[in-house]
C-alpha cells in the first residue's frame, strides 16, 4: 500500500468532510455535501414569494410572540361577554373601589378547589373611607362554565354562560370602580371598541391611502400634483389640535354607535396620508416593469391595472403599513377618549376607562384603575413587534 503524503491525506480528509451522511434511495452512494446544497438553493428559489416571507417570518421570535400575543387580544375581545363574569351595567353597591380579589387554595389550612371570600365593607364618615376585609369563614368555589346573567354573544345568540361565577358571592378579580362595576368586565368589554376601532379604521385608511398613492404613482402628472397638495395639505395640520376640533364638531346627543363610527371616519381622514406616500414611491418603481407594459398593450383599462397589477404587487408593504398603523389608530382613540373628546359613556373602551380614572387622587388611592393602561401598553408593543417582523419578512432576500 503507497504511504501517502502529509498534502495528499489533507486532501483526502477535505474530501471525507465534504461528504455528507445522506444516502441515495436504493443505494450506497454517498450525496456529496455540494448536492445537497445544491438542492436546497433549488428549493429556496423556486419557492413562491409568500412561502419565503413565512420562511423569514417564523424565524423571528420576537414577531413570532407579537402575533400570538396580538391573537390572544382579539380572542379575549371575540369572546368577552363569555369571559367576562358579569355584564357593563352590573353593580355592587357594597364594593365601591374595591381593590382586586384574591383567589385561595387553602382553606383552615387544607387543599381546596380555588374558591374566593366573601367581603365586608366598612364606612369611616369621618374620613369618608372604605374597609374590605375578606370573611374567612366560608369559602366561595369558583364554578367554570356556570350560569350568569344574560347576553348576546357575537350581538347575535342569546347565552347565560359565563366563563367563571363564584358560587353564592361576587368575584372582582380587578378590583371595582367608584360605581362598584367589575373592572375585569370593563376591561374585556372595551378591548372590543378598542381593538375593533382600529381594524375598521385601518381597513378605511388602507382603502384610501392605497387607491390614491398608487394613482398617483401610476398616472403622474396633474393627477400626482393634485393628490400631493392634497396629502401635504392634511398633514401640515397639527395631529392632536386637528383630532380635537373634528371630534367636537360630534353632537353630544348622538347615539353611542353613530359617535363610535364618526370617531372612526375621523381617524381613518387624517391617518391615509403616510400609506399614500409609501405606496406613491412603490407605483413609480412599479410603472415601467414589464408586466405592466403588456397588460397597458393588451388594452387593458388604467383602473384594471392598478387593481389587478400594482395594488396586489405591493400587498406586502400594505400589511406591514397595516401592522405598524394599528397601534396609532388605538393610541389616536386612547388619546380622544382620555380628553374626553372621543367616546362617551355608555360605550365602554379603554381610553374611556382611564379617562375615569385621570385624576391624581386615584392614582394614588386605586391604581388598579389603570389596569387597561397595561392592556394597552401591551397590546401597542405586540403590534409593533409583529409589524416589524412583517417589514423584515417583506423582503426575504435580505438578511
Amino acid at each position: 500500500m503507497k504511504k501517502l503524503t502529509p498534502s495528499e491525506k489533507l486532501f483526502e480528509w477535505y474530501q471525507q468532510i465534504d461528504q455528507a451522511s445522506v444516502v441515495d434511495e436504493g443505494t450506497t452512494r454517498p450525496i456529496a455535501r455540494a448536492e445537497v446544497l445544491r438542492e436546497d438553493d433549488e428549493a429556496i428559489y423556486a419557492a413562491s414569494q409568500w412561502k419565503l416571507m413565512w420562511r423569514k417570518f417564523v424565524r423571528n421570535r420576537a414577531a413570532l410572540a407579537g402575533g400570538v400575543v396580538t391573537l390572544v387580544f382579539y380572542m379575549l375581545a371575540i369572546f368577552a361577554n363569555f369571559i367576562s363574569p358579569y355584564t357593563l351595567t352590573t353593580r355592587f353597591r357594597d364594593r365601591l373601589y374595591l381593590p382586586p380579589q384574591r383567589i385561595h387554595f387553602f382553606h383552615e389550612g387544607q387543599l381546596s378547589w380555588p374558591f374566593v371570600y366573601d367581603i365586608t365593607t366598612e364606612f369611616d364618615a369621618e374620613t369618608f373611607t372604605r374597609t374590605f376585609t375578606e370573611d374567612t369563614s366560608q369559602p366561595y368555589p369558583i364554578r367554570f362554565f356556570a350560569k350568569g346573567e344574560p347576553y348576546r354573544l357575537f350581538g347575535l345568540i342569546e347565552a347565560d354562560r359565563h366563563l367563571f361565577l363564584a358560587d353564592g358571592a361576587p368575584i372582582n378579580l380587578f378590583g371595582a370602580d367608584r360605581q362598584g362595576r367589575d373592572m375585569l368586565t370593563r376591561v374585556l368589554l372595551g378591548s372590543q371598541i378598542s381593538l375593533t376601532i382600529g381594524l375598521v379604521g385601518v381597513f378605511l385608511s388602507l382603502t384610501f391611502g392605497a387607491i390614491l398613492g398608487v394613482a398617483s404613482g401610476y398616472f403622474g402628472g396633474w393627477a400626482d400634483e393634485v393628490i400631493q397638495r392634497m396629502i401635504e395639505f392634511v398633514r401640515s395640520f397639527p395631529a392632536i389640535p386637528l383630532w380635537m376640533a373634528l371630534s367636537a364638531a360630534v353632537p353630544p346627543n348622538w347615539p353611542p354607535l353613530r359617535t363610535y363610527f364618526m370617531v372612526t371616519l375621523i381617524l381613518s381622514l387624517i391617518g391615509w396620508t403616510w400609506l399614500a406616500r409609501q405606496l406613491r414611491g412603490k407605483a413609480l418603481s412599479l410603472r415601467n416593469e414589464e408586466f405592466v407594459s403588456a397588460a397597458r398593450l393588451l388594452g387593458a383599462s388604467h383602473w384594471y391595472i392598478i387593481t389587478k397589477h400594482l395594488i396586489p404587487a405591493s400587498l406586502g408593504h400594505i400589511i406591514v403599513v397595516s401592522t405598524l398603523a394599528m397601534p396609532a389608530m388605538i393610541l389616536a382613540e386612547t388619546a380622544l377618549s382620555f380628553l374626553g373628546l372621543g367616546l362617551r359613556a355608555p360605550l365602554t373602551s379603554w381610553g374611556v376607562l382611564l379617562q375615569e380614572a385621570q385624576n391624581i387622587q386615584s392614582i394614588a388611592l386605586y391604581p388598579w384603575l389603570f389596569i387597561p393602561a397595561g392592556f394597552i401598553v401591551v397590546a401597542i408593543l405586540a403590534f409593533n413587534f409583529l409589524g416589524d417582523g412583517l417589514r423584515d419578512a417583506a423582503d426575504p432576500y435580505t438578511r
